[in-house]
């Protein structure tokens, strides 16, 4: 990971072409743009939205973004109607992708030089997104770049698996209720002490939905205006307050409510007075309802995490003959169960935790060269989850 240093160049460009370009940019705004070759690596390419109002007059946020398998227009359609309404300027690598590192910087440094060398990019608003995979390049990413703005992290965390109670940058997370890293995004989420939003969805391992994305550029939008990266605009800042208190549930008492309400308390401090919010998440807090659902939780991801532990201590078990047959049995009983759990007819949190399990088991045996557990695996595939 010490060769990430090296992407630490994003937003670096010639003031020569910078000025040239700038001026006589002919890619078209409004538009989404498929393959965008960089000017200085005919190799490297990425998607591009340019909001329809982009000109070189003035500096633009821009998002850095990467998909697991490298299409950058799949993502790009998720960014685009957040990136239009705020103006911001998105690019798609369509070289990053899962795999070596080295792939993967050289997709981070062409793009971010060939963008900064094309359009005036605000340096103080510079985020970075992604899923899966990409989800932790754009972490590894804002980690070895100075003054990053903020990570929309879609269902994956940090490439280097440390566990963190600040980062320098506001993260927007997103987890499926059936996706195996579901677990992953909850420890950030609990650890981090610094600004991050955790929204989860009813799905699988999926890219966030369009309508997920412009509450995460949303969040940023309040996030720069509190750090003072984007001049305040009290009027954004009542739109996106109206719209996140017309969605909390004011009549009900139990964690999903106790959550928004506390979340519009910490997102609007400073830009709007939200004494009524934080009293009621504070009241709300003590209730033995919400109280008994935190447990609950807890006590869930606990055995998650015990359950996970020992399908990879007996998948460890299966290169040793002595252990083989002994693994193999418990792995045999482990997939049953859970595949008859997440075949169940009621969306349940063991149903969901099932899932999540048993599609990590799956793909995480994929490529097993034990002949016998592969074959235990192929009788217990399930449909793929998704939104």
């Amino acid at each position: 990971m010490t060769a990430l240093a090296a992407w630490a160049i994003l937003g670096t460009a010639t003031p020569a072409r910078a000025q040239r370009t700038f001026a006589s940019s002919d890619l078209p705004s409004g538009q989404s743009i498929a393959k965008v070759v960089c000017l200085d690596d005919a190799i490297q390419s990425y998607a591009l939205y340019l909001p329809s109002g982009y000109a070189p007059n003035r500096a633009w946020p821009v998002i850095y973004a990467f998909d697991p398998a490298g299409r950058g227009l799949n993502p790009i359609d998720r960014y685009q109607a957040a990136a239009e309404k705020y103006g911001y300027i998105v690019a798609w690598s369509n070289n990053s992708r899962n795999g070596p590192w080295t792939v993967i910087e050289a997709a981070v440094s062409a793009m971010t030089k060939d963008v900064a060398s094309r359009f005036r990019i605000d340096p103080r608003r510079t985020y970075a997104a992604g899923m899966s995979g990409g989800s932790r390049a754009a972490l590894a990413l804002g980690l070895s770049v100075p003054d990053m703005a903020g990570v929309m992290a879609s269902s994956a965390g940090y490439a280097d698996g440390k566990r963190r109670k600040e980062l320098p940058f506001a993260v927007f997370e997103t987890a499926g209720t059936e996706d195996f890293n579901y677990s992953e995004m909850r420890e950030i989420d609990r650890d981090l002490t610094t600004p991050h939003l955790l929204a989860v969805f009813e799905g699988g391992h999926i890219w966030l939905s369009p309508e997920l994305a412009m509450d995460a550029v949303e969040w940023m939008e309040l996030q720069a205006m509190k750090s003072g990266r984007k001049p305040r605009d009290q009027a954004e800042a009542d739109a996106i307050y109206a719209t996140r208190v017309a969605r909390v549930a004011t009549d009900q008492v139990d964690q999903d409510s106790w959550l928004a309400t506390k979340a519009i308390a910490e997102d609007f401090a400073g830009l709007k007075d939200v004494s009524q919010f934080t009293a009621k998440a504070t009241v709300m807090g003590k209730d033995k309802r919400v109280r008994d659902a935190i447990r609950t939780d807890l006590k869930r991801d606990d055995e998650e995490r015990q359950t996970r532990q020992a399908i990879q201590v007996a998948v460890a078990s299966l290169a040793n003959s002595n252990q083989h047959a002994d693994a193999l049995k418990q792995l045999s009983q482990r997939a049953k169960t859970l595949s008859e759990t997440a075949a169940g007819p009621t969306d349940t949190p063991e149903r969901r935790m099932a899932r999540r399990v048993l599609s990590e088991m799956l793909m995480n045996g994929s490529t097993t060269k034990d002949a016998e557990y592969g074959a235990i695996l192929k009788q217990y595939r399930m449909a793929r989850p998704g939104r």
